[in-house]
């Protein structure tokens, strides 16, 4: 009689262990699909918004640069003054580039860690 009470509960205890590893294969399922949803979409939007000020901002600098070459009367030095500005801002911007890694951590470590 003992032994039979003992074997079902061994057997509710296999079957409880189960639920539980089926149930949390599920979770951790759902956890990354969420997380590479959210990665996609934010790669998306990136993606999608930088052409779309790239495009901006590639514009806006031509339009500068002819206007600087016909304020000089040389289109060249107005393309050059322009071009020059863009050398300062990547120097700056690798000079500085661990001020950009601490946001983007903090921000990338909420995500994964909600």
């Amino acid at each position: 009689m003992a032994f039979d009470e003992l074997k079902k509960d061994l057997k509710e205890a296999d079957d409880d262990i189960r639920s539980y590893l089926e149930n949390s294969e599920a979770y951790y399922k759902l956890r990354i699909f969420k997380a590479l949803m959210r990665a996609v979409t934010s790669f998306t939007h990136v993606i999608v918004v930088g052409a779309i000020a790239f495009l901006a901002i590639f514009l806006l600098s031509l339009a500068l640069a002819y206007s600087i070459g016909n304020a000089l009367e040389s289109t060249y030095i107005g393309l050059a003054i322009v071009g020059g500005f863009y050398v300062i801002v990547a120097i700056l911007c690798y000079v500085f580039r661990k001020r950009f890694d601490r946001p983007l951590f903090r921000k990338f470590s909420k995500y994964y860690f909600e």
